[in-house]
C-alpha cells in the first residue's frame, strides 16, 4: 500500500465503538493508521420500569397523542418490558392509533416488524432538530401529550423544544448505557489519549463521551484528557454525537455530511493530516505556548457566550453589542476628545481602557477588541488616513489590475504589534469569566475599501474591477485572505477566545456573484483559523446570501435586522449557531418598545441552543445609554 492509499500512515486512531468494533478496526486499518478501538458502552435494559408501564397504560386509555421512537433497539426493549404485564396486541393496536414519529430507519424497521407503519419518518441526519422540524411541518404538538422513548440519557433539548411548542412531554427511559463489564481496554485508551499518545479520536455514538469522561475522572486524568483533545483531530459521526461532545466541551473538527461510520473514516482520512499539522504546530509557530497537559478549564470557557458559540444551551441568553464601545458613551467621548481616532487605535492602553470600562458599565457577556477594520491594510502598502469628518480614506487605491502587484504580503503581525498588545492588555484587565472577541474585515469588504478608496454607495469601482479581470481579483482576494489568517491567528495567540469576520459591504452582491467571487476566499480564511476557536461570520445587507454564507465553514452566523431571526436560522440550518438581530434604531424608541422587540426575537429563537443576542449592526451614535443597558438587562431577565 503506497502513501496515497495510506493517508493516515504512522498515525494512531482511538475509537469507542461497542457494537461494530471489528468493522471499525478494519476501516481504520485501510487508511494505514493504527486502530485503538475499545468498547465504551453496554446496553442495560431497565426491565420492569414503573415509567414504562405507566406510559403503556396511558397510551391504551387514550391519554397519549404522539409517540416519538428514537431507536430501534429501544423500541424492542420497550415492547419486551410491556408484554410481561399487559396484552401485547392491545398495546400495539393503541400505538397504531396515535401519531408515531420514527427518528430514523432503525426505528422505522422496528415498527414495521410488528406491523405498524410510522406516521412520519424523520429525515437525515435524524437529530432532535429534524424531529422538531418534522412535527412542525406534519403534526403540530400544541396542547398534545407527547411520549418520547428515550435511550440512555434523556434528550433535554428535544424535551425543551417540545415544551416550547406547547406540548406536555412524557419521557420513557428503557435502558441505560453502562460501562463495559471489562473496562481495561477503555482505561488503556483513556490513558493513552491523556498521555498524548493518540493523534485522532473518533466518536461513533453520542453517549460514548459520557463514559469516556467517567473513566477519565475515575483515573484522575480528566484535565489532561481535555487538554489533549485540543491537540488531536476529533471526528464525530453526526450532529447528535457532535452536540453531546460539545456539551462536554470537546471541540469537533470533522463531521460527515451523512452520519455513517464509513463516511466518517473516509472524511477523516482526507482532512486529518493537514488539520493535525495545523493544530499542533501553527499555534507554536505564532509564539503561543504548547497546550499544558494539566491545564485547568479557564473561567470564560463555560460562560453563556462560549457555550452558545459551541451550540450548547446557555442561560441566560448571552448578549454583546457590535460597536458597544462607541460615541454614545460619555466615557468614550471623553477619551476621544484627547486623541484622534487613528492615534487611539494605535494606543494599546487606551484601547484596553475603552473596552474594559464598557464591559463594566454594560455588563455584557463578551468583550470585543477595540480596533478598526482597516489598519491591516496599512502595512500592506495602502496609504490609510482617518480624515476628520470623512472617515477612512485610502490615498493610493487600487484602480487597475496591475495595482494588485503593489499590495504587500502581511508575513507577520509585527507591523500590527499595537493590536496584539491591545489584546493582551484587554484580556488581562477583563473579568476572567468574560471572553474576548477578536475580529477582522472579511476579504470582500477590505478589497472594496482598497479599490473604492473609502466609503461607497454603489461599489461601482469594486464590481467593475471584479468583473473585468477575474485573475487580478483572485490574486487580491488571496493576498487579503493570507493577511487575515495571519492577523486573526495572531490575535488568538495573543489571547482572544473567539473571532468575528465583518463583511459589512458584501450585501451589494447577488448570490451568483457571492458564490463565484467571495465564498472561496471566506472558506479559505475560516479553514485556516486556529482549530477550536469559534468563528462568527457577520455579513449585512442582503438576506438572500444566507444559504451561501452558511457554507463558509463558520459555526456562528451573524444576521442583520433585514430578516426575521427564525427565518434566518431555518435558512442556515439549526445545526449552526446564530447571532442577532435587533434593529439598532430600536434603541431610540421607548423602553416598552425595546422590551417588546427583544421578546419577539427571543421567541423566534425558541429557546434553542446557539443563540447570541446582538444588534443587527453597531450601536448608533447618540443612542441613549440607559436604553442600551435596559436592553441587556431585559435579555438577561427574560432568559435567566
Amino acid at each position: 500500500m503506497n502513501h496515497e492509499q495510506s493517508p493516515l500512515r504512522d498515525l494512531r486512531v482511538a475509537a469507542f465503538e461497542s457494537r461494530r468494533t471489528a468493522e471499525l478496526v478494519g476501516l481504520i486499518q485501510k487508511t494505514g493508521a493504527t486502530p485503538m478501538v475499545s468498547p465504551s458502552m453496554r446496553e442495560v435494559p431497565l426491565g420492569d420500569s414503573p415509567d414504562v408501564l405507566d406510559f403503556a397504560k396511558q397510551l391504551i386509555t387514550g391519554q397519549i397523542d404522539v409517540v416519538i421512537l428514537t431507536t430501534g433497539v429501544g423500541f424492542q426493549h420497550l415492547l419486551t418490558s410491556i408484554e410481561r404485564h399487559l396484552d401485547r396486541q392491545r398495546f400495539l393496536d393503541s400505538l397504531g392509533d396515535v401519531v408515531t414519529i420514527a427518528r430514523g430507519p432503525k426505528s422505522t424497521a422496528a415498527l414495521r416488524a410488528v406491523g405498524i407503519a410510522p406516521t412520519h419518518q424523520v429525515p437525515e441526519p435524524n437529530t432532535w432538530r429534524q424531529v422538531l422540524a418534522t412535527l412542525d411541518q406534519q403534526a403540530p404538538v400544541m396542547n398534545q401529550r407527547v411520549a418520547i422513548q428515550e435511550y440512555g440519557i434523556p434528550n433535554a433539548s428535544l424535551v425543551a423544544g417540545l415544551e416550547a411548542r406547547g406540548a406536555q412531554v412524557l419521557s420513557v427511559k428503557v435502558y441505560d448505557w453502562a460501562l463495559p463489564e471489562d473496562t481495561r481496554p477503555l482505561e488503556e485508551n483513556v490513558r493513552a489519549i491523556a498521555a498524548g499518545d493518540v493523534d485522532i479520536v473518533l466518536f461513533t455514538s453520542a453517549y460514548q463521551i459520557h463514559n469516556v469522561m467517567l473513566v477519565a475522572q475515575q483515573l484522575g486524568v480528566e484535565a489532561r484528557l481535555r487538554a489533549q483533545f485540543l491537540r488531536m483531530v476529533v471526528g464525530s459521526v453526526g450532529p447528535s454525537t457532535s452536540q453531546m461532545l460539545q456539551e462536554h466541551s470537546v471541540p469537533v473538527d470533522i463531521e460527515p455530511v451523512h452520519p455513517r461510520m464509513g463516511q466518517l473514516v473516509r472524511d477523516v482520512a482526507d482532512a486529518a493530516p493537514d488539520m493535525l499539522a495545523r493544530k499542533r504546530f501553527a499555534p507554536q509557530a505564532m509564539g503561543s505556548p504548547a497546550v499544558p497537559t494539566d491545564a485547568p478549564i479557564p473561567p470564560w470557557h463555560n460562560g453563556p457566550f462560549m457555550k452558545a458559540c459551541r451550540h450548547e444551551l446557555a442561560r441566560p441568553t448571552p448578549i454583546w453589542l457590535m460597536r458597544q464601545a462607541g460615541r454614545y458613551l460619555p466615557e468614550y467621548r471623553k477619551i476621544r476628545s484627547q486623541v484622534t481616532f487613528w492615534d487611539l487605535c494605535r494606543n494599546p492602553q487606551l484601547c484596553a481602557e475603552v473596552m474594559i470600562q464598557t464591559v463594566e458599565r454594560l455588563q455584557v457577556d463578551a468583550a470585543i477588541l477595540f480596533a478598526d477594520l482597516l489598519p491591516i491594510l496599512h502595512p500592506m502598502g495602502l496609504d490609510l488616513e482617518y480624515a476628520a469628518g470623512e472617515g477612512p480614506v485610502i490615498h493610493n487605491p487600487l484602480r487597475e489590475p496591475a495595482d494588485v502587484d503593489r499590495v504587500r504580503e502581511l508575513e507577520s503581525t509585527d507591523p500590527l504589534h499595537y493590536v496584539m498588545d491591545a489584546v493582551r492588555i484587554t484580556r488581562a484587565g477583563l473579568p476572567p469569566a468574560v471572553p474576548l472577541i477578536g475580529f477582522a474585515g472579511a476579504p470582500f469588504t477590505l478589497a472594496s475599501y482598497a479599490i473604492e478608496g473609502g466609503s461607497s454607495r454603489d461599489y461601482l469601482r469594486t464590481k467593475t474591477f471584479m468583473y473585468r479581470d477575474g485573475g487580478a481579483w483572485r490574486s487580491l482576494m488571496q493576498r487579503l485572505t493570507r493577511a487575515i489568517v495571519v492577523y486573526l491567528n495572531g490575535q488568538i495567540a495573543a489571547g482572544v477566545q473567539c473571532v468575528q469576520l465583518f463583511d459589512s459591504w458584501v450585501g451589494c452582491l447577488g448570490p451568483d456573484d457571492y458564490r463565484r467571487y467571495v465564498l472561496p476566499a471566506m472558506r479559505d480564511v475560516i479553514r485556516q483559523i486556529t482549530p477550536g476557536v469559534p468563528v462568527i461570520h457577520f455579513a449585512t445587507g442582503n438576506p438572500a446570501l444566507l444559504p451561501l454564507i452558511a457554507q463558509s465553514g463558520a459555526r456562528v452566523i451573524g444576521v442583520d435586522w433585514r430578516v426575521e431571526l427564525n427565518q434566518a436560522w431555518q435558512t442556515i440550518g439549526h445545526q449552526l449557531a446564530i447571532q442577532g438581530n435587533l434593529d439598532p434604531a430600536t434603541l431610540f424608541s421607548t423602553p416598552e418598545e425595546i422590551r417588546r422587540r427583544a421578546e419577539d426575537i427571543l421567541q423566534q429563537a425558541g429557546g434553542r441552543p446557539g443563540h447570541i443576542f446582538n444588534l443587527g449592526h453597531g450601536v448608533l451614535p447618540h443612542t441613549p445609554v440607559h436604553h442600551v443597558t435596559g436592553l441587556i438587562e431585559t435579555v438577561h431577565e427574560l432568559t435567566s
